[in-house]
């Protein structure tokens, strides 16, 4: 019998995908998104994802990332890496992957996501975020997940704090967007229970 060692949560269907919202707001469930692994086949709908107006906005994209770029980089991941889509109907809807750092920071990875222009505010991003910390929490025994996001983008901020994330800081005029510069939250989650120690 061959040993089968999931490395992600690939084709996870989430079971709660009811939207929260503010109170008052009466968000629409949706049959809920396919969360599987990304392939390199996806590189043509991931280019398309990146290029959206909203998703350029709450990243540090450029406009006009050829589709080539996107082609080789889903190519040759990391080893380090995981990455994940959300698939609802047959089309990509979301994105999102962590990075585990090395060294003396091996405890620790790097996380970042985006969500389709038309499918915010319907659990896409509470999709992909339980996903990536449950592989974080129990499949690679991480203890730490780092994330920055732009002080003005107050519905990754909210979604990132009800995963538990906290602000660790400020860090100024951190990134060039639409003309200006703009200050970005270093945001951080330590695994529950976790006391700094090996």
């Amino acid at each position: 019998m061959e040993d089968r060692v999931p490395v992600s949560q690939a084709d996870f269907k989430p079971a709660d995908t009811r939207a929260a919202g503010p109170p008052g707001d009466a968000a629409s469930p949706i049959a809920g998104p396919i969360l599987r692994a990304q392939e390199p086949s996806d590189f043509a709908e991931i280019g398309a994802l990146m290029e959206l107006p909203k998703v350029r906005w709450g990243t540090l994209r450029i406009p006009f990332t050829s589709k080539e770029f996107w082609r080789k980089r889903l190519e040759n991941p990391s080893e380090d890496q995981t990455g994940i889509v959300a698939v609802l109907d047959g089309r990509i809807v979301g994105q999102a992957g962590m990075w585990r750092k090395a060294g003396r920071s091996r405890h620790a990875c790097e996380l970042g996501m985006c969500v389709h222009d038309d499918f915010h505010r319907r659990g896409i991003g509470s999709a992909l975020m339980a996903a990536l910390i449950d592989v974080a929490d129990n499949w690679l025994d991480l203890k730490r997940i780092e994330l920055a996001v732009y002080v003005d983008n107050a519905p990754a901020i909210a979604l990132y704090r009800k995963f538990g994330f906290e602000v660790e800081g400020t860090r100024r005029f951190d990134a060039f967007r639409d003309g200006k510069y703009v200050d970005s939250f270093a945001m951080a989650r330590l695994r529950p229970g976790w006391n700094g120690r090996p």
